[in-house]
């Protein structure tokens, strides 16, 4: 029960981040990369494991999370958090077409269903135009840092089983690694350095400690401890809760074929982790 209310914690956490982001008024790459500062400093300082096993082996993993990191910013601030979770959340369509390159991992009949929904919900996004609104001021564009996001994070995935297979230890130095690139990325379009409002810094430390340092920690616990099928539908409280909070915050409102595209790709990745569990009890 502990671990799996880690995992609930962490889904919890996670899924404030867009309620959050467009509260901060500075712009999304400055968000990007304090947040990301913050996190790291919180993610070194508290966990010893983050400060051991860096090596060249886990800069593209790092680049490529940096990049998930970005992105996600850049779409929630761009569109509704509902389109920039969900549109994350179509990491598995892509990991078909990794997978096989970079793990050597053959597709199997069950996964191009999975496939096809979650493609299909993905494309509920980009038909039609929705309307600008003050919390989604280019919802096209925020659209593609969206999908942008969900294909950088299956390049996570896979570096991350990559590096575990070759006895490299990912976790949390990876996510340490990968805040230090996102802020460095982030810096430089962020300039001028802001002058920060007392509401800003709190939301910014909010944000790394809490939203990206704490919740990858709780994360990291449970899923030492919960089966993987179990963790996957733990998790989905957070792309469950986080139109609700912006909703509640800010009277953000996704589009219904916003809402429907997302609950196909979540329904499809839920399916997809029940297929993959495994036959007998862990």
């Amino acid at each position: 029960m502990p671990a799996r209310l880690a995992i609930l914690a962490a889904a919890f956490l996670f899924s404030t981040g867009g309620a959050a982001i467009k509260a901060v008024s500075l712009t999304a790459w400055q968000i990007a990369s304090y947040r990301s500062l913050v996190a790291a400093v919180v993610l070194l300082a508290l966990l010893p494991a983050a400060r051991r096993g860096w090596g060249l082996r886990m800069v593209p993993v790092g680049i490529a999370y940096a990049a998930t990191l970005v992105f996600f910013v850049l779409a929630t601030k761009l569109t509704t958090s509902a389109n920039a979770i969900f549109l994350q959340a179509t990491a598995p369509l892509y990991l078909l077409f990794i997978a096989p390159w970079w793990l050597g991992e053959r597709w199997r009949g069950r996964d191009l269903p999975v496939a096809a929904a979650i493609a299909l919900g993905m494309a509920f996004f980009f038909i039609g135009q929705e309307p600008n609104a003050l919390t989604a001021p280019n919802p096209w564009l925020g659209n593609l840092c969206g999908a942008a996001s969900g294909l950088t994070w299956a390049l996570v995935v896979a570096g991350l089983r990559s590096l575990n297979r070759t006895g490299v230890p990912g976790g949390y130095a990876t996510a340490a690694m990968g805040n230090l690139f996102a802020f460095a990325f982030a810096f430089w379009p962020s300039l001028p350095i802001p002058a920060f409002s007392l509401a800003d810094i709190s939301v910014l430390l909010y944000l790394g400690i809490f939203q990206i340092g704490l919740s990858y920690y709780l994360l990291n616990r449970g899923l030492s401890h919960v089966p993987a099928f179990e963790a996957s539908v733990l998790i989905l409280l957070e792309p469950a809760l986080n139109p609700l909070w912006t909703y509640l915050f800010h009277g953000e409102e996704p589009s219904r074929l916003a809402l429907l595209g997302g609950l196909i790709i979540c329904t499809a990745t839920l399916f997809q982790s029940w297929l993959a569990r495994p036959s007998r009890p862990q």
